[in-house]
């Protein structure tokens, strides 16, 4: 068999592809790359890279959120 390396590479599918758990949660763009970066990230050679920029889109939503609040004031 093919190693699929666009479609559906091994670090996508462990289990369940993160496109589908982002789907289905009706997710943002910034929770939905969160979401994949943490999924994929105990399956690639540098984790701690993954978590950050999983960190780093998270941080983003929240300050999303607060500015939302502000205005909402």
């Amino acid at each position: 068999m093919m190693k699929e390396s666009v479609n559906h590479p091994s670090h996508y599918n462990q289990g369940i592809e993160a496109i589908d758990i982002i789907e289905s949660w009706e997710l943002n763009f910034s929770l939905g790359n969160a979401i994949k970066y943490i999924l994929r990230a105990p399956h690639k050679s540098n984790q701690i890279e993954d978590l950050k920029k999983a960190s780093w889109y998270i941080l983003r939503e929240i300050d999303r959120l607060e500015n939302l609040a502000k205005i909402e004031l």
